[in-house]
């Protein structure tokens, strides 16, 4: 690691990582469900969507709880990009009825209902009253995450994100109350997954390694930890994004090529764990700021919002990371030995770029529904994400942000230079 992070080791504090207590890894993993969650009393709430509850994977864990003496509930409603009414609806269903773990089996917006759903549940409310940072007074009730796609890395973050409906935008709790009691993570869950949902999710994941890797260092004090949900960056987390990196650079091509390929799909469930930690104590940035008021807006799933956002946010910040940049162009095996900083920089987001269009990922802004008329609107809410912003190596502005999407509608990916 010391030849990647040559250059950035004196800006790099160690920081905090946050994860779960316990994180299972390897095909077959969901298979320790019921021992995992027995251990949090008998009374389980399965949370998953109208598709996985229909198959095999998911009866069998529901089935080898029940075999375990547990009490079996289901909420299987979840809709993608989490609604806020999903999280009231399965409130009320299930409040009273003496739930003492929740189970996650799903993608992001699942995951993210089995978090908040359990902060409502032990503390009461709504769940509006926890959006922000540290509002979570006590603890969640357990949640276990199973993850069945690799991108979102909800199963290992102290985040949820929900859409309320009435101010037409995704609100978040972030509070390490949340935070999972188990990851139980089995690329056999992903053999499944349908093309486009593999994609959005890949670009997800690559949006998130990139972001994570060239956030602002921040080297927090005592006080900031305990009142901050991301941190910055530092060399754990840059340790995360490299491996994670690595992998998809590897098994993109792969699993694009041939879904059944377990090998791949572990590779690439494994980078968006690794995104996952990292994103937990950098957070995210400019991409998914941006990307926030545009689904309100044009409606396009999560992963291809901020992967068709990335390649003007990479030029945008480039004057600003070029040694990040760079180092991600080394672990890319496309920055060649000799070369300026700047050009291994722009190779490293030439092929992230690569990666992308392999999966089918779009990469142009009209892809999402939005034109020069929605500008000013997406400029102003962007920079309100303030906990997004400030990890955002570049100076993100409401004059930037529309700049940014002049380029990205006109689908020009010239190189940007610093003011």
């Amino acid at each position: 690691m010391s030849g990647i992070m040559s250059g950035m080791e004196n800006r790099l504090g160690l920081g905090l990582v946050r994860q779960p207590r316990t994180v299972l890894f390897g095909p077959g993993q969901r298979r320790q469900v019921p021992r995992i969650a027995a251990g949090y009393g008998k009374n389980a709430l399965l949370v998953t969507d109208a598709r996985m509850a229909t198959t095999a994977e998911f009866g069998a864990i529901a089935a080898a709880l029940t075999e375990a003496g547990m009490t079996v509930s289901v909420y299987d409603g979840v809709l993608p990009e989490l609604p806020r009414r999903n999280v009231v609806e399965a409130v009320a269903a299930h409040a009273g009825k003496g739930i003492d773990v929740l189970v996650g089996i799903g993608g992001g917006s699942v995951m993210d209902l089995a978090k908040s759903v359990g902060a409502v549940l032990a503390n009461g409310g709504d769940v509006r009253d926890y959006f922000g940072e540290f509002r979570v007074p006590r603890a969640s009730l357990p949640v276990i995450t199973v993850p069945t796609t690799g991108g979102t890395g909800a199963e290992v973050t102290s985040l949820a994100i929900v859409f309320d409906e009435e101010r037409g935008m995704k609100m978040a709790i972030a509070d390490a109350n949340i935070e999972p009691v188990a990851a139980i993570i089995d690329p056999e869950l992903t053999l499944s997954c349908p093309p486009g949902l593999t994609a959005a999710t890949a670009a997800d994941a690559l949006s998130h390694l990139v972001e994570a890797f060239t956030a602002r260092p921040k080297n927090p004090t005592p006080e900031q930890l305990a009142r901050e949900i991301y941190v910055g960056k530092n060399r754990i987390t840059d340790m995360f994004c490299a491996e994670g990196l690595r992998l998809m650079n590897g098994a993109l091509a792969r699993v694009v090529a041939d879904p059944s390929d377990l090998a791949a799909r572990s590779d690439v469930m494994f980078a968006a764990y690794c995104a996952g930690m990292a994103i937990n104590t950098t957070g995210t940035a400019a991409a998914h700021a941006i990307q926030s008021p545009i689904a309100a807006i044009g409606h396009v799933a999560h992963g291809f919002g901020v992967g068709a956002l990335l390649p003007y946010v990479m030029r945008f910040n480039l004057p600003y990371a070029t040694a990040e940049f760079a180092a991600i162009g080394r672990i890319l095996g496309v920055a060649e030995a000799g070369r300026p900083e700047i050009d291994q920089a722009r190779a490293a987001i030439l092929r992230v770029e690569a990666l992308l269009e392999a999966v089918g990922a779009p990469l142009e802004l009209t892809a999402l529904g939005i034109g020069p008329e929605h500008f000013a609107q997406i400029g102003k809410a962007s920079v309100q994400a303030t906990r997004l912003v400030i990890n955002n190596p570049a100076p993100l502005t409401e004059e930037n942000v529309v700049a940014l999407l002049a380029r990205g509608v006109a689908g020009d990916r010239s190189w940007w230079s610093a003011p």
